[in-house]
């Protein structure tokens, strides 16, 4: 029975909060509203050395970035972004901000900033990187993403996925060869059955890392003085689907 003002959990929460397209259309059909909520917390738990947030959170960046003035925060990132990548997708790499506390009070550091962050009216997006949140703090980002309407990505161990967490939407990362499996673990809506599957390193990516071997030969053979090395192949098609997929992963590139 459908009682007026009461939302049940198996039911799809009112669609009364903005979204931002993910680029991914299977991601989409998922997610409450048809995308990245704005105002809310979202939490992706991933296995340490995956860096695979690039590939699944670029397409919704560079749209959010190229659609109006402001910035993107990443707090505490593990790696440097790869700018070329990023460039590729149409992420300006200028349009970044990175914060890197350090020293023995680095997680709370990096906590005060995140929340420092959403409150900034030049800021777009925030993601960060802070495997060591408890409760409390998680709770408080939530607050301050919901009373400011900012995006809020928040990247912790996949081991946390057991834990409560006040996100209203949570996303287990599971990369598996050319695949990324994204477990919905909780949502405002129904339960999700299956995983999402969407490409893990799309064709512009691919193309770059070509080009970059490529150059990498040319150079060596430059420096012994040898013939130069067969011409480079044409760059491999994008096609529009798979446009969005580019991962600036700095562990393949640097």
């Amino acid at each position: 029975m459908t009682i007026p003002g009461v939302w049940r959990a198996s039911a799809w929460a009112q669609a009364d909060q903005p979204v931002l397209d993910t680029g991914h259309g299977p991601l989409n059909a998922e997610l409450p509203g048809g995308g990245w909520p704005l105002g809310g917390l979202t939490e992706l738990l991933l296995p340490a050395q995956a860096h695979c947030e690039w590939a699944l959170l670029l397409p919704a960046l560079a749209r959010l970035l190229g659609a109006a003035p402001g910035r993107a925060v990443l707090v505490a990132p593990p790696l440097e972004p790869f700018a070329p990548a990023l460039q590729a997708a149409g992420l300006p790499a200028e349009r970044l901000c990175c914060i890197r506390p350090s020293g023995p009070g680095a997680a709370m550091a990096a906590a005060w900033a995140c929340e420092q962050a959403l409150r900034c009216r030049d800021v777009r997006a925030v993601l960060a990187w802070l495997p060591q949140l408890v409760t409390p703090q998680l709770r408080r980002l939530q607050l301050a993403a919901a009373q400011h309407r900012q995006l809020l990505w928040l990247l912790r161990p996949e081991g946390a996925r057991a834990q409560a967490s006040p996100a209203p939407l949570r996303l287990w990362l599971q990369p598996q060869g050319d695949r990324l499996l994204v477990h919905v673990l909780k949502r405002r809506g129904p339960s999700a059955l299956q995983p999402v599957v969407l490409p893990a390193q799309g064709a512009q990516l691919a193309a770059l890392l070509q080009a970059q071997a490529w150059r990498r030969r040319q150079a060596q053979a430059d420096a012994r003085g040898m013939a130069a090395p067969t011409p480079m192949p044409a760059p491999l098609p994008v096609p529009l689907e798979a446009s969005h997929a580019v991962a600036g992963l700095a562990a393949a590139l640097h």
